[in-house]
């Protein structure tokens, strides 16, 4: 799930769903300056955002559920308020200005139809990819301070590094001990030829939720 940069096209994945809170985000920089609250709920922007939150006040219903109830239930509840989602924005698009902040709004809802309905396929998908974008808030702003990828490979491995950090955390785990217990482990394996022992090192495998809490 990414937003809208033409950029990630060029990644294979089995599907690319897009962020709804990167969409309503273009509504809300629509909104004109100097309204009152009330003008700006009734504005065009105003109406998207409000439609685009009942979509997330829904969705927000079915997090208990399993991935397979919440798809059925998106199914149910949610296809067709975002089908009219778009519709209503067809209607709107011949009224706005291409390049104005709502023009854009528009286009960049419709342009992105595919990926802002990939969630409706599989109840594993969420509506936006805030919680990454949240975790990885912390080395985002480090990293203007930092500096130190100096190359591909360099921003290859720190990336690496980054995603077993974050990983270990959404387990339950202390990453530090993760890590420790890693390097202490994994020279000692030959992962290279059997690398389905790297299974029994996975922040979610048993041993590794013993260990490293």
């Amino acid at each position: 799930m990414t937003d809208g940069y033409a950029g990630y096209e060029q990644i294979p994945c089995k599907e690319h769903a897009l962020c709804w809170v990167h969409a309503r985000r273009y509504f809300v920089d629509a909104i004109p300056a100097g309204i009152s609250q009330e003008e700006a709920g009734e504005s065009i922007s105003g109406q998207a955002i409000r439609k685009i939150n009942e979509l997330f006040a829904l969705d927000k219903e079915l997090s208990h559920k399993s991935a397979e109830e919440r798809q059925a239930e998106r199914l149910r509840l949610e296809k067709d308020k975002l089908e009219a989602f778009f519709v209503w924005l067809e209607r709107i698009k011949p009224k706005t200005l291409p390049k104005s902040a709502l023009g854009k709004a528009v286009n960049y809802a419709l342009n992105h139809r595919k990926g802002l309905s990939v969630f409706l396929q599989d109840g594993n998908i969420a509506l936006s990819n805030n919680i990454c974008e949240r975790t990885i808030r912390n080395f985002t702003i480090g990293r203007k301070n930092w500096l130190f990828s100096a190359s591909p490979k360099g921003a290859t491995a720190s990336a690496a590094v980054y995603s077993i950090v974050e990983t270990s955390k959404a387990n339950g785990l202390e990453p530090f001990l993760y890590l420790t217990y890693l390097f202490e482990k994994l020279p000692n394996i030959n992962f290279k030829i059997h690398p389905e022992l790297l299974e029994d090192f996975l922040p979610w495998s048993k041993e590794v939720q013993q260990n490293c809490k």
